[in-house]
């Protein structure tokens, strides 16, 4: 049977501010849309909105840099306030450098969340607030978990929810979106103990779901047409308890730490 999987781009969300009702926004904004939420679709959403909804915005001019972050400011031509926020955020550096020809360099962490990428998450872009950086939200669980109970019942449908936020990759260049938080969608699925083509059975083939979701949607997000939110129709998976988190190594594993 053909597999059909259709990504409707959602337009016309309204710019988030702190303490706006982010489902209700969003479900507003489906419905004017014209497309009816079924079981199954998949709600897939740029962090920033989540973000900027939960108040995760800070300005510069109330950070005061720590030793350590005048350290890094220096190494890496950056502003140590903006460092300064990003090592609050971190639960450890990992790596830093500046190549001469970089107007200013990168520093690799651990985020408190234990998510590894380029300033903790931490960005100026798609901020209406001159002199100020977005944070991850919190628990990027904890907010999809609350945006799909929502449409439960609202609507009575089971969707499932993808946060993301765009990472770089070791060894590759360029930028994909992976998934950093998740609600009912499996963060994994399992082909172990299946047969392939041939007939082997698979021993360790386990597809990242949630990151192939949030990848593909960065083939129709654009940032700067203000559509954070895609649907996916059409994919197949059963509603489950996930985290994002589920996607991380663990350091006994890693070879790269």
């Amino acid at each position: 049977a053909m597999i059909n999987v259709s990504l409707s781009v959602v337009k016309g969300i309204p710019e988030i501010k702190k303490d706006d009702p982010l489902a209700k926004i969003l479900d507003e904004s489906i419905e004017s849309n014209g497309i009816d939420l079924r079981d199954g679709d998949i709600l897939c959403m740029a962090h920033k909105i989540i973000s900027k909804a939960e108040g995760r915005i800070i300005n510069l001019v109330d950070v005061s840099p720590s030793e350590n972050a005048l350290y890094y400011s220096r190494k890496l031509n950056k502003d140590p306030r903006k460092v300064e926020v990003i090592l609050r955020e971190s639960r450890k550096v990992l790596r830093y450098f500046r190549h001469e020809h970089q107007n200013e360099g990168t520093i690799i962490c651990e985020n408190n969340l234990g998510f590894i990428s380029a300033n903790a998450g931490v960005d100026e872009s798609n901020l209406e607030e001159e002199d100020s950086v977005i944070m991850l939200p919190k628990d990027p669980d904890l907010s999809a978990q609350k945006i799909k109970t929502f449409f439960k019942k609202k609507q009575n449908v089971n969707v499932g929810i993808v946060i993301t936020d765009t990472f770089g990759r070791p060894w590759r260049i360029g930028q994909v979106n992976v998934a950093i938080g998740i609600a009912g969608v499996p963060a994994t699925r399992s082909e172990k103990g299946t047969p392939d083509n041939f007939g082997k059975i698979m021993k360790v083939t386990e597809p990242a779901f949630c990151d192939e979701i949030a990848a593909a949607s960065g083939l129709v997000i654009q940032k700067s047409k203000k559509t954070p939110l895609v649907i996916f129709r059409g994919l197949d998976w059963k509603n489950c308890n996930g985290s994002a988190k589920d996607i991380l190594r663990n350091k006994q594993e890693d070879m790269f730490l």
